[in-house]
């Protein structure tokens, strides 16, 4: 069986750093906002080529606070994708403010940024982009899309560490929301997250707002939360990000592999720009008989996901939040499907799932 993810093999090379990690922590005995996470913080600000980094619990938890940070008024408009994962979402309605949801573009799975400006109203705040699957979005249109119309740019960074558009790291380009979830190219082994930024103010706000609102304890600016990431977790992230070049390297060998043996094929491969450095945090393609697709590579002992079956607009938990239509949205929800391509997979492995697919006749 060539499986989907195994979290324990894609650790597995950093497993003895690990355990040294556990024990140096351990006997420090300083288990929160500790020296792990202010390292860790400058590491990944330079990683990304931002000013500053804050540690969070979650990608969520990075988006809300994100929000939260800008102080807008409620009721505000903030402009997201119809095909993102729902968390996208909820940070906006979390803060009290109203989602307006743009189609991607059919090709890229990203914003559509030729669809963006017929959607700003007066009420409209912030963009909140997403670089899907690990692909970056069109920063350079987005960004003066922001600049020109007055509203900030958050990006939803969750699938896309290491990322690059034009040469530059998602993330830097307008306030970054990364998430740590283990199954991301960047993995913690539980949850985590972290928001960048170039604003002294707004990084400062950001550490507060992250502990209870609070720069000094029981003294309470801000209505806060406690999302604070863990110091075990930073101490762990230390570690991975010494290897996520590497991470990045396999992980774009595999896709070439399936970008060039597949070329000729019935499927609909992930679109390629030469402005967009893609990390294939998933491979996604599309077939109008997805379902049929996804149970032949089962029997044939292949394991596959789909991210996602339900787009936001169909979920129960957004009824009274959002309405309209969606048609690019759900046609990519109904024909989307994500092939192994893990950290731990070989290209032998690679080159099975490739036969498969050549063989099977829909």
């Amino acid at each position: 069986m060539i499986e989907y993810e195994n979290l324990y093999k894609s650790n597995q090379k950093l497993f003895e750093e690990y355990c040294k990690s556990f024990e140096d922590f351990l006997q420090s005995g300083w288990f929160v906002l500790g020296n792990q996470v202010s390292e860790f913080e400058k590491e990944f600000a330079s990683f990304v080529g931002s000013k500053h980094c804050i540690g969070v619990a979650s990608g969520l938890d990075a988006m809300i606070l994100a929000i939260d940070a800008l102080g807008l008024d409620q009721g505000s408009e903030i402009i997201v994708p119809s095909n993102t994962y729902i968390a996208t979402i909820m940070a906006i309605i979390r803060n009290g403010m109203k989602p307006v949801l743009v189609e991607p573009d059919i090709l890229t799975y990203n914003i559509d940024p030729q669809k963006i400006e017929e959607q700003i109203t007066s009420k409209t705040k912030a963009l909140l982009i997403v670089h899907l699957y690990g692909k970056p979005a069109k920063m350079d249109v987005i960004q003066q899309i922001c600049q020109q119309h007055k509203i900030a740019l958050l990006e939803d960074c969750a699938q896309a560490h290491d990322a690059r558009f034009k040469d530059r790291q998602v993330g830097s380009f307008g306030i970054g929301c990364f998430s740590f979830y283990p199954t991301k190219n960047l993995g913690a082994l539980g949850d985590g997250g972290a928001i960048t930024t170039d604003d002294d103010d707004l990084a400062e706000k950001l550490k507060a707002l992250r502990n209870y609102g609070s720069h000094q304890k029981y003294n309470n600016q801000y209505l806060g939360y406690n999302s604070r990431l863990d110091e075990i977790q930073a101490s762990f992230l230390r570690k991975k990000l010494k290897l996520l070049s590497q991470i990045t390297t396999h992980k774009r060998k595999l896709a070439s592999l399936y970008l060039k043996e597949l070329a000729s094929s019935c499927y609909i491969l992930p679109s390629q720009d030469p402005d967009c450095f893609d990390v294939y945090h998933i491979f996604n393609i599309r077939h109008p008989q997805r379902n049929q697709l996804r149970e032949y590579l089962l029997h044939s002992g292949i394991m596959s996901e789909i991210h996602y079956p339900i787009p936001p607009h169909r979920q129960k938990a957004m009824h009274g939040y959002i309405q309209g239509k969606y048609p690019i949205s759900e046609e990519i929800h109904n024909t989307t499907l994500s092939l192994p391509i893990a950290f731990f997979h070989t290209e032998e492995e690679i080159y099975q799932v490739i036969d498969k697919l050549k063989r099977w006749q829909a």
